[in-house]
């Protein structure tokens, strides 16, 4: 996992971590947590216990890995105005073309099944998504699960100004970095740093998505994505996790035993007694962290090889992300018409969903012209990152 070479065990993390998502989006269906279209009523309180085995951490190790990708390309092409243009020509498209075209449904969906909305989606369309406003509440137009592009992007425009930095004070930083994580701090130091945040800052564990009022969120992201960026040229830090992902591995489970018996003794939107709450959040931070670490080390230890599925796989998950929640959405609104039971909704929409997402990134990796609308390398796609690195 040094400096050089490509791991294949963090591009395996980051299709499980992609995969566990789809899973969670579709989950999110069934709980009593809010979500775009809902497929029981009343919800599944029990199903937010399985969801925990994710929700600490699924987002944040999607950030470092984003962190660690993003290293490797400047370990590639190091000229960081170059990196910057190419990754908002990467990122940037594909989030105009998601926010014009693929979500489109979701805010459509949300309003008929949730707010009473009477218009069909052709006249939503054309007379109330493109308009800059909100209805009952619901943003339009709108990034829905696209905010991680959003937030990936602003993370990138930081890193970007971190490598304008003299250079001497960038290899202080980082030698700083790298002596202080790489040793007995691995675990304390961020599990003290991201419970601070996300117990001082606003709005707390629930993230907004909406980019302006999410301190606690960036601060949180941010760092697993500048780890993550510290993680790819650091031998130090590799060693360090290597030796104590064991340990974390069980500070997760640990923080999963409790956040899952509290789901247990009170199910659902049941508010926990006031005094729970600080103890909650030093067990979700057990969980978010060394499920990370843990998982970087298992990644590294054992998945550390080539497939001949793992490019294709590796390709395909950024199209997927870009597709999965509308397909998730769409599929789900039509089978609130049908007489299926809850089992039969989520195999079902589990089903379909991998299906969409599959054709959504097959059609779309063999025509030129869509491969960059879809986060793909492509012809066009190059022509313009090497127009825009030379600017």
């Amino acid at each position: 996992m040094g400096a050089t070479g490509r791991h294949y065990g963090m591009d395996w993390l980051r299709i499980g971590a992609f995969g566990l998502l789809i899973l969670y989006h579709v989950g999110m269906a069934f709980v009593p947590w809010a979500y775009e279209v809902k497929m029981v009523d009343p919800p599944l309180d029990w199903v937010t216990i399985p969801m925990f085995l994710t929700n600490p951490w699924r987002l944040s190790l999607l950030f470092l890995v984003s962190g660690y990708a993003s290293a490797a390309i400047l370990g590639r092409n190091p000229a960081p105005g170059a990196f910057v243009r190419s990754r908002l020509a990467r990122l940037g498209i594909p989030l105009l073309f998601g926010m014009a075209v693929i979500v489109t449904p979701q805010p459509w969906v949300t309003l008929v099944s949730q707010h009473g909305y009477r218009h069909g989606f052709g006249w939503f369309l054309a007379h109330d998504y493109y308009r800059f406003q909100r209805i009952d509440g619901v943003a339009m137009p709108t990034w829905m699960h696209l905010w991680f592009v959003v937030y990936l992007i602003v993370y990138t425009l930081i890193l970007g100004l971190l490598l304008k930095l003299p250079a001497r004070w960038r290899a202080r930083g980082l030698g700083w970095a790298e002596r202080v994580l790489a040793g007995p701090l691995l675990l304390p130091l961020p599990l003290l740093y991201i419970g601070l945040v996300r117990s001082l800052l606003p709005p707390g564990w629930r993230d907004t998505h909406a980019l302006v009022n999410d301190a606690s969120a960036h601060a949180a992201y941010l760092f697993c994505f500048l780890f993550g960026a510290l993680l790819r040229r650091s031998e130090p830090l590799r060693a360090a996790i290597a030796r104590q992902w064991p340990i974390a591995a069980v500070l997760a489970v640990i923080g999963y035993a409790f956040l899952a018996t509290c789901e247990v003794v009170w199910p659902g939107s049941t508010p926990l007694p006031q005094g729970l709450y600080p103890v909650h959040r030093i067990f979700r931070t057990f969980e978010m962290w060394g499920a990370i670490v843990a998982l970087i080390g298992i990644a590294d230890r054992y998945w550390n090889h080539d497939h001949r599925w793992r490019a294709t796989l590796a390709e395909g998950v950024f199209p997927f992300y870009i597709a999965h929640q509308t397909i998730i959405v769409v599929v789900g609104y039509w089978l609130l018409a049908t007489a299926t039971s809850p089992f039969e909704r989520f195999v079902i929409l589990v089903a379909a969903t991998a299906a969409g997402c599959w054709l959504f990134y097959d059609i779309g990796r063999r025509i030129g012209w869509l491969r960059p609308l879809i986060g793909l390398k492509g012809n066009r796609f190059d022509r313009l990152a090497e127009k825009l690195s030379k600017t």
